[in-house]
């Protein structure tokens, strides 16, 4: 059952917004300190890179948030409108030629605070998990 959704554009400066729904949605569910830690740098973590690599900057594109429960656990859905990336070959960012890198950890990071990640076939779209 989806209970919330977002749609903004692909401005770094709506991070506000993504952080509001974000908020609403853990208090509504009672969401603990930990997850909510969890959640808050992951979908934030989506929502730059659905800005800055999937839309390019472009603020008429839009960042879609769709936020669904299932069962225990909450799923935060992240889409954005450019042609998606190869989520299967991503650069290890703790291999020691990358670890100086600016960026490349958000999917790393994403991966390790979730307990679900998934993304559609073309890779413009992340659903990020949480067991409650």
């Amino acid at each position: 059952m989806v209970i919330e959704n977002l749609n903004v554009s692909s401005s770094l400066n709506k991070i506000s917004d993504v952080e509001t729904l974000i908020e609403r949605v853990c208090s509504s569910l009672s969401v603990n300190d930990d997850i909510y830690g969890n959640i808050l740098i992951s979908v934030t973590e989506a929502f730059n890179n659905a800005v800055i690599h999937g839309n390019r900057n472009n603020e008429t594109l839009p960042v879609l948030i769709d936020v669904e429960q299932k069962d225990n656990s909450v799923f935060f859905r992240v889409t954005d409108s450019g042609n998606g990336f190869d989520y299967n070959n991503l650069p290890d960012p703790t291999a020691p030629e990358n670890i100086e890198n600016e960026c490349g950890r958000g999917i790393f990071l994403i991966r390790n605070l979730a307990d679900a990640v998934d993304f559609n076939e073309s890779g413009n779209s992340i659903e990020i998990g949480f067991t409650l």
